[in-house]
């Protein structure tokens, strides 16, 4: 399922004009004070890893967790996750097309950030470059369905390997901000 960003930005810019506004006026810049308590809610660095790996009880658990905490907390459930849920991890060392084991592979998705590159191209994966960030057109998810089922060369498992949606709804735009126009 693609997420459609300008959605998702216009709910977002709605809502902060929303709350920001005082009923006695017309004015509708929005309120920047940040001063207070704020709490950690949900962790989305990777899309759908935190969905797939991490067990209801702990949700809540590993959404407040400081991600530098997160491998050595939740590794293990992530593995147990992993390995009862793909078949491409059925036996001891079965690995991934990166070369990563069930464990070297949790270890990396447990800790849930985006990580970006900064001195090369920013890409979810693109055929060479893998997680050095993510480009709008970037088919994360099915990345993540082959990572997870693939096995070793993306061949094991084809049925679940793919979430059959390639391409955005609307194309991107050339300039800033490349989102799609809207409908």
């Amino acid at each position: 399922m693609k997420i459609n960003i300008q959605k998702y930005i216009a709910i977002l810019v709605l809502s902060l004009i929303v709350i920001s506004c005082d009923n006695d006026s017309d004015d509708l810049t929005v309120n920047s004070d940040f001063a207070g308590t704020f709490v950690q809610k949900d962790q989305m660095g990777r899309p759908a890893v935190n969905t797939v790996f991490v067990s209801s009880s702990s949700k809540d658990a590993f959404n407040t967790t400081i991600p530098s905490q997160q491998g050595a907390m939740f590794q293990s459930m992530f593995e147990a996750n992993l390995t009862g849920l793909s078949p491409a991890y059925a036996n001891p060392g079965d690995a991934n097309a990166l070369g990563l084991t069930a464990s070297a592979f949790t270890g990396l998705l447990a800790t849930d950030v985006l990580n970006v590159s900064l001195d090369g191209k920013t890409t979810f994966f693109d055929g060479t470059n893998v997680l050095t960030g993510r480009a709008l057109a970037d088919d994360v998810i099915t990345v993540e369905l082959l990572l997870i089922f693939g096995g070793e060369d993306f061949t094991e498992n084809p049925t679940l390997s793919d979430d059959n949606v390639d391409a955005n709804d609307k194309d991107f735009s050339t300039s800033f901000p490349y989102l799609a126009s809207p409908w």
